[in-house]
């Protein structure tokens, strides 16, 4: 059975975590503006459903990757003493991780605005 009571907490964790790393992640609110501008854009061309959801998703796997960027610097910054190195390799790979779904998300918006724009 679900308890309502867990489940609430369990949102408010997950809005406290959201709007912290809002507060503290420049390149979270500006991917964020990004796909604000997409949406308006969107709402401005009239999208099929269907270019929805690939914006949707485009956005969505952006801002995710960013959101799970900060959270493993953070767990790596706690073993930076013993592991420097590897941290920086870590790292590395997470940003490279956040540039490819930016790009990909780049080349969604790309794909279904520029024909629009000429």
């Amino acid at each position: 059975m679900i308890k309502l009571g867990r489940l609430f907490k369990s949102f408010r964790y997950a809005f406290k975590g959201l709007i912290k790393i809002f507060h503290e992640e420049q390149n979270l609110r500006l991917q964020a503006a990004g796909g604000l501008a997409a949406i308006a854009l969107g709402a401005y061309f009239r999208l099929e459903r269907w270019e929805w959801g690939i914006l949707t998703l485009a956005f969505s796997l952006v801002l995710l990757m960013e959101i799970a960027n900060s959270a493993i610097e953070r767990v790596t910054d706690i073993l930076k003493p013993r592991l420097d190195g590897l941290v920086k390799e870590i790292k590395d790979i997470m940003a490279a991780a956040v540039m490819l779904a930016s790009f990909a998300a780049i080349v969604v918006g790309c794909l279904i605005f520029l024909p629009r724009l000429f």
